[in-house]
Protein backbone atom coordinates (compact mmCIF):
# COMPACT_ATOMS: atom_id res chain seq x y z
CA UNK A 1 0.00 0.00 0.00
CA UNK A 2 1.45 3.41 -0.93
CA UNK A 3 1.96 6.18 1.63
CA UNK A 4 -0.84 8.21 0.03
CA UNK A 5 -3.28 5.32 0.16
CA UNK A 6 -2.38 4.36 3.73
CA UNK A 7 -2.70 7.96 4.93
CA UNK A 8 -5.99 8.40 3.02
CA UNK A 9 -7.37 5.27 4.69
CA UNK A 10 -6.22 6.39 8.15
CA UNK A 11 -7.68 9.87 7.65
CA UNK A 12 -11.03 8.40 6.62
CA UNK A 13 -11.02 5.97 9.54
CA UNK A 14 -9.86 8.37 12.27
CA UNK A 15 -11.59 11.58 11.13
CA UNK A 16 -13.97 10.83 8.27
CA UNK A 17 -16.84 12.57 10.05
CA UNK A 18 -14.81 15.61 11.11
CA UNK A 19 -14.95 17.62 7.88
CA UNK A 20 -12.02 18.81 5.81
CA UNK A 21 -10.23 20.64 8.65
CA UNK A 22 -10.57 17.65 10.97
CA UNK A 23 -9.17 15.29 8.36
CA UNK A 24 -6.34 17.70 7.53
CA UNK A 25 -5.50 17.98 11.22
CA UNK A 26 -5.19 14.19 11.59
CA UNK A 27 -3.07 13.95 8.44
CA UNK A 28 -0.88 16.76 9.81
CA UNK A 29 -0.26 14.86 13.05
CA UNK A 30 0.86 11.78 11.13
CA UNK A 31 3.23 13.82 8.98
CA UNK A 32 4.54 15.76 12.01
CA UNK A 33 5.47 12.38 13.49
CA UNK A 34 7.10 11.28 10.23
CA UNK A 35 9.23 14.43 10.10
CA UNK A 36 10.26 14.84 13.73
CA UNK A 37 13.89 13.84 14.30
CA UNK A 38 13.95 13.36 18.07
CA UNK A 39 12.05 11.59 20.84
CA UNK A 40 9.94 8.46 20.46
CA UNK A 41 8.69 9.20 16.94
CA UNK A 42 12.15 10.14 15.77
CA UNK A 43 13.26 6.61 16.65
CA UNK A 44 10.22 4.84 15.16
CA UNK A 45 11.14 5.70 11.60
CA UNK A 46 10.44 8.40 9.09
CA UNK A 47 7.81 6.67 6.96
CA UNK A 48 4.04 6.86 6.98
CA UNK A 49 3.92 3.08 7.36
CA UNK A 50 6.18 3.00 10.44
CA UNK A 51 4.23 5.80 12.13
CA UNK A 52 0.75 4.45 11.34
CA UNK A 53 1.57 0.90 12.39
CA UNK A 54 3.55 1.79 15.53
CA UNK A 55 1.83 -0.40 18.14
CA UNK A 56 -0.74 1.33 20.31
CA UNK A 57 -0.92 4.59 18.38
CA UNK A 58 -3.97 4.53 16.11
CA UNK A 59 -7.01 2.37 16.80
CA UNK A 60 -7.68 2.27 13.07
CA UNK A 61 -4.35 0.51 12.48
CA UNK A 62 -5.31 -2.35 14.80
CA UNK A 63 -7.12 -5.44 13.55
CA UNK A 64 -8.20 -6.25 17.10
CA UNK A 65 -9.11 -4.03 20.04
CA UNK A 66 -9.69 -5.45 23.48
CA UNK A 67 -9.42 -8.97 22.11
CA UNK A 68 -12.18 -8.48 19.54
CA UNK A 69 -12.05 -7.89 15.80
CA UNK A 70 -11.90 -4.17 14.96
CA UNK A 71 -14.12 -3.73 11.89
CA UNK A 72 -13.16 -0.05 11.68
CA UNK A 73 -9.59 -0.51 10.48
CA UNK A 74 -7.58 0.91 7.59
CA UNK A 75 -8.01 -2.26 5.53
CA UNK A 76 -11.81 -1.89 5.55
CA UNK A 77 -11.83 1.75 4.48
CA UNK A 78 -12.82 2.89 0.99
CA UNK A 79 -11.24 6.34 0.68
CA UNK A 80 -12.72 8.86 -1.72
CA UNK A 81 -10.84 11.38 -3.80
CA UNK A 82 -11.20 13.86 -0.92
CA UNK A 83 -9.24 11.53 1.40
CA UNK A 84 -6.53 11.02 -1.23
CA UNK A 85 -6.32 14.78 -1.79
CA UNK A 86 -5.88 15.42 1.93
CA UNK A 87 -3.23 12.71 2.20
CA UNK A 88 -1.32 14.15 -0.77
CA UNK A 89 -1.68 17.66 0.67
CA UNK A 90 -0.11 16.57 3.99
CA UNK A 91 2.64 14.46 2.41
CA UNK A 92 3.58 17.52 0.29
CA UNK A 93 4.39 19.37 3.53
CA UNK A 94 1.18 21.31 4.14
CA UNK A 95 -0.21 21.76 7.66
CA UNK A 96 -3.12 23.55 9.25
CA UNK A 97 -1.58 26.84 10.37
CA UNK A 98 -3.19 26.83 13.83
CA UNK A 99 -2.17 23.23 14.60
CA UNK A 100 1.50 23.88 15.26
CA UNK A 101 3.66 20.76 15.49
CA UNK A 102 0.95 18.61 17.08
CA UNK A 103 2.00 15.00 17.62
CA UNK A 104 -1.16 13.73 19.35
CA UNK A 105 -4.90 13.95 19.10
CA UNK A 106 -7.80 12.27 20.81
CA UNK A 107 -11.55 12.53 21.16
CA UNK A 108 -12.38 13.24 24.81
CA UNK A 109 -16.13 12.61 24.26
CA UNK A 110 -16.55 15.80 26.25
CA UNK A 111 -16.66 19.53 25.56
CA UNK A 112 -13.37 19.96 27.42
CA UNK A 113 -9.85 19.06 26.33
CA UNK A 114 -7.27 18.03 28.91
CA UNK A 115 -4.39 20.47 29.34
CA UNK A 116 -1.76 17.76 28.79
CA UNK A 117 -1.69 14.61 26.68
CA UNK A 118 -0.64 11.88 26.86
CA UNK A 119 1.20 13.16 29.92
CA UNK A 120 3.45 16.15 30.49
CA UNK A 121 5.05 15.58 27.07
CA UNK A 122 2.19 17.27 25.20
CA UNK A 123 0.23 20.47 25.81
CA UNK A 124 -3.18 21.39 24.41
CA UNK A 125 -3.03 23.65 21.36
CA UNK A 126 -6.42 23.49 19.59
CA UNK A 127 -9.65 21.61 19.22
CA UNK A 128 -10.75 20.72 15.69
CA UNK A 129 -14.18 19.14 15.56
CA UNK A 130 -14.38 16.43 18.20
CA UNK A 131 -10.61 16.03 18.54
CA UNK A 132 -8.16 17.79 20.83
CA UNK A 133 -4.63 18.34 19.47
CA UNK A 134 -1.39 18.56 21.45
CA UNK A 135 2.06 19.98 20.69
CA UNK A 136 5.19 18.48 22.25
CA UNK A 137 6.75 20.06 25.35
CA UNK A 138 10.49 20.00 25.95
CA UNK A 139 9.92 16.81 28.01
CA UNK A 140 8.99 14.98 24.78
CA UNK A 141 12.65 14.95 23.71
CA UNK A 142 13.47 12.43 26.44
CA UNK A 143 10.74 9.96 25.45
Amino acid sequence: MSDVELLARLVQCEAGGEGENGMQAVASVVMNRVRITYGEYGRVGSTVNSIVFQPGQFNCAALTLGGSYNAQNVYNMNPTQEHYNIASWAIAGNRLTNLGQALWFFNPYSVNCRNNFPSAVGYFVIRVGNHCFYNPTSAYAST
